[in-house]
């Protein structure tokens, strides 16, 4: 089973799911293998990995190490056509469907994909928005887009309608690596009841309590970063309120 149907599958079963987020260029590689035996410990479902920005050549580093490391499928969250590995096991293929910006609705993609097709990465094609977090995140400056007012909860769910009838396969709300305020129960509840396909939601979630309220709300799949960058030992608490729900 390819890793689209495995996410697919639990949604229809109601399992809720986790990936934890790792940006190549913050952790050490001590770093990146506590969090790979953390993380299979606690049976976590996905790595995510990517940056907004990679100042170091340090991909297939932390990749490799993630993968020697654990058991758990590798999936790419590029924020740039540069932040491609054949040694992942997939891609979010990211279409920014919140902003205006055609580079990020389809620009980049057309001269990234004739690599992806050459890697072989199963390609998950995923409708990116980027929600209002209370300050500018380095996601919206460096994609020159403005994210959905936090508050727009109709302007939220209208895009992923529209992403869903495009054909996207999944979802992702973010309100950015470091946010001040993560995604609302409000605007998580109306958008996973205005689509069929699997919701993702990411940004400013730094407790068990707040990824529980998320899933509750209606997310499929919490993605978690910059808390556990902090503190690797969360990742077992943080399993433990997605996966009871």
């Amino acid at each position: 089973m390819n890793l689209y149907s495995s996410i697919s599958e639990k949604k229809k079963t109601g399992k809720k799911q986790f990936a934890v987020l790792v940006d190549p260029d913050k952790p050490s590689e001590k770093e990146i293998i506590k969090i790979a035996q953390n993380a299979q410990e606690a049976n976590v479902d996905y790595f995510f990995v990517g940056g907004s920005l990679l100042t170091n050549d340090s991909l297939n580093i932390c990749i490799k190490l993630l993968k020697e490391n654990s058991s758990i499928p590798v999936i790419l969250f590029p924020g740039n056509t540069l932040q491609m590995s054949g040694r992942a096991d997939a891609i979010l293929f990211l279409s920014l469907i919140s902003g205006r910006n055609a580079e990020m609705l389809i620009g980049r993609h057309v001269i990234s994909a004739p690599y992806i097709k050459l890697t072989g990465l199963e390609v998950i094609s995923t409708g990116y928005m980027l929600i209002d977090s209370g300050k500018p995140t380095a996601v919206s400056y460096m994609s020159n887009s403005n994210p959905i007012p936090a508050d727009k909860v109709d302007i939220a769910a209208c895009t992923a309608m529209a992403g869903e009838m495009l054909g996207l396969k999944l979802i992702f709300m973010d309100a950015g690596s470091g946010a001040i305020n993560p995604v609302s129960e409000e605007m998580i509840n109306t958008v996973s009841q205005s689509i069929d396909i699997p919701l993702i939601v990411g940004g400013g979630i730094k407790t068990p309590q707040d990824a529980e309220k998320k899933v509750k709300a209606g997310a499929d799949l919490i993605v978690i970063g910059n808390s556990i960058e902090k503190d690797s030992s969360l990742i077992n608490e943080m399993a433990d309120a997605i996966h009871s729900i």
